[in-house]
């Protein structure tokens, strides 16, 4: 109970932040509460959730392999940007490269771009190696690395899961164009307001 009570807390405090990218909800965690902080990671920057949808979303429109090779794609080398970050590797493009992933999904989802999947994965692979990064790098003190990643890439799959069941159900309407175009204008309008005014 103690612990769904943590959670709940959690999530209220996420939706209340006045900020979008990465606020600090988590200072200091105890080892046992190290996955529920990775889990809730992805959730606590608007950036992040985003893009982990569109992966999904991008995956349904390229079709075939792709709907589960992007995300694969993504969680391995967020895995592998996460353990860079965790080590305090400094890059500060990183925080670009976040930003740049959002508009190459939006223009992707946008105007319908469909290229072939080694393609598809390069740019997923690098987009998961920043968002990777980013949550690495933001690990609480504390908490079990190991564990931490486990609830991140949980929160992960399903965002991905989220992103490809519902391109999956509008692919049985006659309005999915129309629906992965609004959002690629969602993430371009995002991106371009994080440029305006980033946090």
């Amino acid at each position: 109970m103690k612990r769904i009570s943590s959670l709940l807390f959690a999530i209220c405090s996420i939706g209340t932040s006045s900020a979008w990218a990465h606020p600090a909800v988590f200072h200091a965690l105890s080892p046992s509460d190290a996955a529920s902080a990775g889990f809730l990671h992805p959730f606590t920057g608007l950036d992040h959730l985003l893009v982990m949808v569109a992966v999904g979303l991008w995956a349904v429109q390229i079709g075939g392999s792709a709907i589960w090779l992007l995300p694969c794609s993504f969680i391995m080398s967020m895995m592998f940007g996460g353990i860079m970050g965790l080590f305090g590797f400094h890059q500060p493009l990183f925080e670009h490269g976040i930003l740049a992933s959002i508009v190459l999904f939006g223009v992707a989802l946008g105007m319908a771009w469909r290229p072939a999947t080694p393609v598809a994965l390069i740019c997923v692979g690098v987009s998961g190696f920043c968002h990777g990064y980013a949550h690495g790098s933001e690990m609480p003190s504390g908490a079990l690395p190991l564990l931490f990643f486990a609830g991140m890439v949980g929160a992960t799959m399903l965002l991905h899961a989220f992103g490809v069941g519902g391109a999956l159900v509008l692919c049985k309407r006659p309005r999915l164009s129309m629906a992965m175009r609004a959002a690629g204008v969602l993430l371009l309008a995002f991106a371009a307001y994080d440029f305006l005014f980033p946090v």
